[in-house]
């Protein structure tokens, strides 16, 4: 499955003009639109994984790309959200106890590094059941698919799904270290890093696709459904 998902790009007639494109999305992510761009190309990949095919997508119907990765920016936000408040919590009761005296230091410390570990517990959570949350939402392309915690339950204890992410985690892990390395070289290290990120994170997206399918086509209820989204 490795070797498979690091040559899914390769393997595409479009490979550079794909890569180029969504390294600049990840560039000017900062910018909003690129990084719903870039989120709408991700999903069209878990798309057509989940639905057996192995034919990478392009940039096309700019517009459509967006607004789906604009949906998805919503799902990926609503998850994120409950470890930073709690994070912003043990920060800001945790820092007032431990600034606020002798008496209230001792409290103030516990509350922040229990509050810390529980957001750092929080975030693996979110950054495990997110990539079956976009899976879901490619489904039916509605907002609230994302959140069908029963299915995402069914998923995250299945054993393939929890190997199949372990192994794009590490794709998007070798990515980041080689995109790190890069940066040691100013400028042009990043720029390159960017697409090489960019790279690894398809090819880990075509794990996930594949995954999702395999743990979904196991219930014959749900074969039809895999890689067959509508519109919202």
């Amino acid at each position: 499955m490795i070797e498979d998902s690091f040559n899914y790009l390769r393997e595409s007639d479009d490979v550079f003009t794909t890569v180029v494109v969504g390294g600049l999305c990840l560039l000017f992510s900062f910018l909003l639109v690129p990084a719903f761009l870039a989120l709408g190309y991700v999903l069209r990949v878990i798309d057509r994984t989940a639905d057996g095919d192995n034919e990478p997508p392009v940039f096309d119907d700019y517009g459509e790309m967006i607004v789906d990765g604009a949906k998805a920016f919503v799902i990926l936000f609503a998850y994120g959200l409950v470890p930073a408040v709690v994070a912003l919590f043990a920060v800001g009761f945790g820092g007032a106890g431990i600034v606020g005296g002798d008496s209230t230091a001792a409290l103030g410390g516990l509350v922040l590094a229990v509050g810390l570990l529980a957001a750092f517990v929080l975030n693996l959570a979110v950054a495990y059941v997110t990539p079956a949350a976009l899976a879901n939402y490619t489904e039916t392309r509605r907002i609230g698919s994302g959140f069908e915690f029963g299915t995402l339950r069914d998923v995250a204890f299945d054993r393939r799904y929890a190997e199949g992410w372990l192994t794009a985690f590490a794709m998007i892990l070798i990515g980041a270290v080689i995109g790190g390395l890069l940066n040691v070289v100013p400028i042009l290290g990043t720029i390159v890093g960017a697409f090489v990120s960019f790279y690894f994170v398809v090819a880990a997206y075509y794990i996930i696709g594949h995954t999702w399918r395999d743990v979904r086509s196991s219930d014959p209820r749900d074969l039809e459904t895999v890689g067959g989204g509508t519109e919202a």
